[in-house]
């Protein structure tokens, strides 16, 4: 199959899930073609079979914001029709999905250009419903001929929002290179985080305030007055000086590292003790997964899809948001006892290489694409439900 993947680039979920689902069906001999403004972060080195175009921008002075979603409709037209593309997978419902859908309208009647959509989180829960995007949101879904979710919970999210009717969604979770993510065989580097009898409790992310980064600063100076430790914060974002400034007031901030952006992950978390995601929202909780990959425990929110990836009381603990004092204590409890640590770690290896590994669920996707592809003239984007109830989009779409 030759597949074109649009995804944003930057450190995030849903880009680096989208590069890894590439990677591998190039690997499983697929062709494929990555679509964006700029290389997807995870897309380093030459392989075989992977290719990316460079979405042009237009630099007119009549526009303040150059159009991006017609810039990538273009972008993926051409490439369809220079490398013959069968289908685009567009992550995240606006702008790829609907960009994905105007191409294939552009191809039309000379390509019939399948398109399958992946929903992963704040393109239903946030960005999507708001009044200036839900209609061309719902719209993106219902014109995807295949169309999958990362959880359970953001399916129920998309169904209750965008009153899709009868419209298929398959649960597809996120997935890792259980390979790559391990505890064994990567780089040390705790020395240069910690000092010797010193634990790390470690945080990734994109520091937005749904991430709640100042609660885990307060969830650290407590544990550490208990057990001596460190916390290592990767990524970077708008709530990092907000977090920095909370460390100082509360006299900790020599105890915390912020390391920014890298690529690398797995080698940092092969080195941390807890990892901590006190979310006020997550749809899967991408970090979580591999965290447990490498052997270490989760201290999380109980929101979102995150009780879907972690199994509260074998491979780490879920507490209600903004519990402070609940995460701080379940951190300390599993730091301070050697024989639980073990037991949470051995068990979230287990649960990731078992149920999220790119070998159980890259599979799925290709049975997804062949299934679209083998539809035809039968295919479930050919016709949008009628809408219903109260919204911004209602009535059949013309």
């Amino acid at each position: 199959m030759k597949i074109g993947i649009s995804c944003y680039p930057t450190y995030g979920g849903s880009g680096a899930v989208a590069t890894e689902l590439g990677l591998k069906l190039a690997e499983r001999g697929c062709e494929i073609h990555f679509i964006s403004y700029a290389q997807p972060f995870r897309l380093d080195g030459f392989r075989e079979r992977v290719y990316f175009h460079e979405v042009e921008l237009a630099d007119y002075p009549l526009f303040d914001h150059p159009p991006y979603t017609l810039a990538l409709a273009v972008a993926i037209h051409d490439a369809a029709r220079q490398y013959d593309l069968d289908l685009i997978h567009a992550h995240y419902a606006i702008p790829h999905a609907a960009s994905a859908w105007i191409a294939r309208e552009m191809l039309l009647p000379e390509k019939d250009l399948k398109v399958v959509t992946t929903l992963h989180g704040t393109d239903i829960t946030l960005v999507g419903q708001h009044p200036s995007f839900q209609a061309i949101t719902r719209f993106s879904i219902l014109r995807s001929h295949g169309l999958t979710a990362v959880s359970e919970y953001l399916k129920g999210e998309t169904e209750r929002n965008f009153d899709t009717g009868d419209r298929p969604i398959e649960v597809i979770p996120n997935f890792i290179d259980t390979d790559r993510y391990r505890r064994e065989g990567k780089p040390c580097h705790r020395s240069r985080l910690a000092d010797e009898g010193e634990r790390i409790l470690m945080h990734i992310s994109n520091f937005r305030p749904v991430k709640r980064v100042f609660d885990l600063v307060e969830v650290f100076a407590r544990v550490q007055e208990s057990v001596p430790s460190r916390l290592v914060l990767v990524g970077d974002g708008p709530e990092r000086s907000r977090a920095a400034k909370r460390a100082e007031e509360l006299g900790i901030m020599d105890r915390v590292v912020f390391l920014g952006k890298h690529q690398s992950v797995e080698e940092l978390l092969a080195c941390a003790d807890l990892f901590l995601l006190p979310s006020e929202s997550e749809s899967f909780g991408l970090a979580a997964l591999e965290a447990m990959a490498c052997g270490v425990p989760v201290v999380a929110s109980r929101v979102g899809g995150l009780p879907e990836v972690v199994a509260h009381g074998e491979t780490g603990y879920l507490l209600p948001v903004g519990d402070v004092d609940g995460m701080a204590e379940a951190s300390v409890g599993i730091l301070e006892d050697e024989e639980l640590w073990a037991r949470l770690s051995r068990a979230g290896r287990e649960r990731a290489v078992h149920e999220f590994s790119g070998e159980k669920i890259v599979p799925r996707y290709e049975a997804l694409y062949k299934e679209v592809l083998g539809k035809g003239s039968r295919d479930r984007g050919s016709e949008v439900p009628e809408a219903s109830g109260e919204g911004p989009f209602r009535g059949e779409v013309p």
